[in-house]
């Protein structure tokens, strides 16, 4: 069961002829889960830099549970089932991709953290990406990519082409960072300020969408 956020409290008018009472009407919005999914495994990968920086800043909203994937912690194999996901009847046996599809259908919205790799995605992250079908759908996702000369952006077209197949939101700002290597200082730590801006517009496009969809859900 999700947690709703702190309540916000309205004035609703009382009836006329009533004493001068005032009724008080709680709405209590529901919080979004958001995954920040680490699209690397490889030993000292720099995913887990930006992925933990971009987990902070989504921690301190209020109407935001927030929780990192590691694709470490679910080491399934190259997609070999006789069925898609999208034909499937039942859930596929792996625990290891049972537990991942799990942890994808409880979120609300997406970022994923990803490398590019000779003009593309990691195949674990693409692996990942085959292995579910309807819990990405109709839920919004954005991206941080890193790399050399530009950042990742063609990891990030790749994946929008494959996020719009796979029935989700591709939302329009994504963070590039480019010569990764230069933004950790000799402690090791990363140096996240020239991603500020970038990443506050992101979080504000992708959590418009996961509260807008969130919504039309429960509807449809």
């Amino acid at each position: 069961m999700r947690s709703p956020v702190p309540c916000s409290f309205f004035l609703e008018p009382t009836p006329l002829g009533s004493s001068l009472q005032e009724k008080y009407v709680v709405q209590s919005r529901v919080m979004m889960n958001i995954k920040v999914l680490l699209g690397s495994t490889r030993p000292n990968r720099f995913a887990d830099k930006p992925g933990e920086w971009i987990l902070s800043k989504l921690q301190q909203n209020r109407e935001v549970s927030a929780g990192l994937v590691d694709l470490r912690d679910y080491p399934m194999p190259f997609f070999n089932e006789p069925v898609s996901p999208s034909s499937a009847t039942e859930p596929f046996t792996n625990p290891a991709v049972q537990a991942f599809t799990k942890k994808i259908e409880e979120a609300d919205g997406f970022i994923i953290v990803t490398p590019e790799y000779n003009h593309g995605i990691p195949a674990v992250l693409k692996n990942a990406l085959d292995y579910v079908y309807q819990g990405w759908q109709k839920k919004p996702v954005a991206y941080v990519a890193y790399g050399w000369t530009t950042g990742g952006a063609r990891a990030v077209q790749q994946l929008k082409h494959i996020s719009l197949e796979l029935q989700m939101v591709p939302v329009h700002r994504s963070v590039h960072i480019v010569n990764f290597k230069s933004f950790i200082d000799t402690s090791g730590v990363f140096q996240s300020e020239s991603f500020e801006k970038s990443g506050d517009q992101l979080l504000e496009q992708l959590l418009w969408w996961a509260r807008i969809l969130q919504d039309a859900r429960k509807t449809t």
